[in-house]
Parts: structure tokens; sequence; C-alpha cells
């Protein structure tokens, strides 16, 4: 199966997102604070040709963020902690298409969670089984989605995915998963943390498997160090997602893809596995 990474745009945040410091509201305020920015990076979705129909993880971004008033201005992230670079040809409909490949062939697009530059470009994908998983889709929706830094009202007027809750079958230190192929080698795990209904996708070729992992860290090391970022509404379940994350690298070799790594497409071409210190095993 070829695997391909597709950057829609870049982006920009506080340092002290990618690496949160404090507990609690003060995490997210120490956060907002920061005076130190990141170089931008990128902003991935992941397209897997599998036999059973084409496979997008997440959307990525739209251009319209460059849009006066897209974003709602009495939110405090987007006035002090982003800042997104997505012209029109970033986007994930016209990058599908230079692959030789149309938006209405994708049987099935996984959202790892619903932050705009994951979901931003969801109107390319009107005739695709969209899977969100229920929780997300609570979380993100309405009024307090919005408060909690979702754009609900920027989805599609069309949008009604699959709400789906995971099985008792676990993959390795999860405890439960869901398959989305017949053939069972495209799973979902729960990697709450970053958000309360934060999803990875595990995709399995052998004995190896590439992990999509959304925003469960910012980059591979910041993963083997179980570094929590700056914007996690619960603490706890980031630390737990990191800690079977890394399990899971002891479990299997496994090749780790951070939406906003700039080494993941590097590491997803040369399926370069995690590689834990001697004092991590």
């Amino acid at each position: 199966m070829k695997v391909h990474a597709i950057q829609t745009g870049t982006v920009a945040v506080k340092a002290r997102q990618r690496e949160g410091k404090g507990r609690g509201p003060a995490r997210l305020a120490n956060t907002l604070i920061d005076r130190n920015w990141t170089d931008p990076l990128p902003i991935l979705s992941w397209l897997i040709e599998h036999p059973e129909g084409l496979i997008v993880v997440d959307t990525g971004e739209t251009s319209h963020v460059a849009d006066p008033g897209y974003f709602p201005r009495w939110q405090p992230y987007f006035k002090l902690g982003v800042r997104e670079w997505v012209a029109p040809e970033d986007e994930i409909g016209t990058k599908i298409k230079a692959l030789r490949f149309s938006p209405d062939d994708v049987r099935w697009v996984i959202m790892t969670h619903l932050h705009t530059d994951h979901a931003g470009g969801l109107s390319h994908f009107p005739d695709s089984e969209i899977l969100v998983y229920r929780q997300e889709f609570e979380n993100a929706s309405g009024l307090m989605g919005k408060a909690r830094g979702f754009l609900p009202h920027r989805w599609p007027q069309w949008f009604a995915p699959r709400l789906f809750e995971l099985d008792p079958g676990p993959l390795g230190p999860f405890p439960q998963s869901l398959g989305v192929t017949a053939a069972g080698d495209v799973r979902i795990v729960a990697t709450h943390g970053h958000t309360r209904g934060h999803v990875s996708v595990v995709l399995e070729e052998g004995p190896r498997s590439v992990f999509f992992a959304g925003d469960t860290s910012y980059t591979e090391a910041l993963m083997v160090d179980q570094a929590i970022d700056g914007v996690a509404p619960d603490e706890r379940a980031a630390r737990e997602t990191l800690r079977r994350i890394r399990e899971l690298t002891r479990d299997r070799p496994l090749v780790y893809l951070p939406s906003h790594d700039p080494d993941s497409a590097k590491r997803l071409d040369a399926r370069q596995m995690v590689t834990l210190k001697p004092s991590d095993e």
C-alpha cells in the first residue's frame, strides 16, 4: 500500500503549546502568554491507497483562514495562540488531484479530532463516509464547542459524520479499537488528551505499524519524552495516551507520524521506526 503525506499549509504556535508548563488552567494561560513562537510547522493529512478504497486521515486546513472574521474574535486562542498560512492550492482537494486521484474517489475520511487545522478541508469530501468519534463530535459541537476552540459553524452544512464508539478488541496496550477495513489492517484507537475525544489511526503493514498520531504530540521526540502539550484539557488522559504509544513501540516496530512534525513525511517515506533511548527501554 502507498501512503502519501499531504501538506495543507503551515501553522505556527506558541513554543509552550508543544511542551506545556504548569497545571490545570495555568497550563493554557502559560501557553497563551508565551512570547516565543515555533517556526512554521506543516499541517499534514494522509492518503492511504488501500485495496478496499482510498482512506484519508484528517483533512487539513482551509485557505479561508485568511478571510477577515473567519475566526471568532472573542476566542482568545485564535487571537493569541496561532498563525496559519494556507493558499487555495494548498488545500487537500487540490493536493489529491495532483496525485491523480479525486476527492470523490475517497471511500473513508477518518478524523483524529475536529480542530480546524484537521477539519478545515471537510468541504472536499461530500461523497465520502466521514468517521468521527462520538465524544469528539459532542465535545466540538455548539456554543461550548466554540468556547473550547472548535469551529462547528464552519463545518459544511451537509456534514453528518458516522459517529462511532470503539469495540472491546484491544490493540497492544490500547484496550479498545475499531476496525475500519474488512481486512482489519486499519484500526482506530483512543488517544484522548489533546482533545477529550482525540483518536489515532493504525495501519498494519505486516509486522510493522504506521501510527497516524494527529496531535498526540507535536514531534516524535516529545512523545518519547512523554511531554504533554500546553493546550490539553485532560492532562491525565494525555499522559496515559503517551504511555500507551511508547508501550506500543516496545510491542512492535512503529512508524510514528504526528501531524505537525517537520520530519513525519521523511519518516513515512523511509518507514523509519521509533527508537527509544536506552534509559526508556
